[in-house]
């Protein structure tokens, strides 16, 4: 089994902000890869739903524990599974580093100033996981918190919708033939030619998310 964590904040206010990039994510590959009458379940602090890409089972997994304490979630659902986080984990979190349209694949690496991946790497003892990052713009002159926890501007919204798709393609890459494939594959920067696409289950934005927050 995978197991694919989206990055978020519980409850109606966080949903759609900038800091809710994962769970918008996650919520999107649940409709590409979840059969849609399965009803989201609560376990590991989380909401969860199982899924399959290319004969791999999936775990898709949203922590309700909000962002700073998303490691509890993580660890809790790696340890009943017996995975191991350098081969079966991906996280999927917002990045003020990189431009709105834009996704990052990288096997491992720092947190970078977000508090999600300190508190998964905090928890599992290790930084060796893979991660999916989408770019948000940086905030400028808005206090770094408000920005993240604000919804995206109208000239923004068309590029994040994008960087979603990618973002769940990259992951099914990932659960199918591996990270080296996948930042092989997806590593690109708002502007930069698109990814091969695939042809899914429809990911159109308007639909229901698969494992809700409400």
């Amino acid at each position: 089994m995978k197991l694919v964590v989206g990055l978020g904040n519980p409850g109606l206010e966080y949903q759609r902000t900038r800091h809710n990039v994962g769970f918008d994510c996650v919520d999107r590959l649940a409709r590409r890869i979840c059969d849609a009458s399965q009803t989201p379940r609560a376990r590991f602090q989380a909401l969860t739903v199982e899924g399959e890409s290319g004969g791999e089972k999936v775990l898709l997994l949203k922590p309700m524990t909000y962002m700073n304490l998303s490691g509890s979630s993580v660890t809790e659902a790696l340890r009943f599974y017996k995975l191991d986080a350098s081969r079966d984990l991906l996280v999927v979190v917002d990045d003020i580093a990189l431009p709105c349209g834009s996704i990052r694949v990288r096997s491992e690496g720092s947190a970078g100033g977000h508090n999600g991946l300190a508190d998964i790497e905090l928890k599992l003892g290790t930084h060796k996981y893979a991660r999916c990052r989408i770019g948000v713009d940086a905030p400028g002159r808005i206090p770094q918190k408000d920005y993240v926890l604000g919804r995206f501007r109208e000239d923004q919204q068309p590029l994040v919708d994008e960087a979603l798709g990618l973002a769940c393609e990259a992951a099914e890459c990932w659960i199918t033939r591996g990270i080296t494939e996948a930042m092989n594959r997806f590593n690109r920067r708002a502007g930069d030619e698109p990814a091969a696409k695939t042809t899914k289950k429809t990911d159109a934005p308007g639909q229901q998310p698969g494992p809700s927050n409400n």
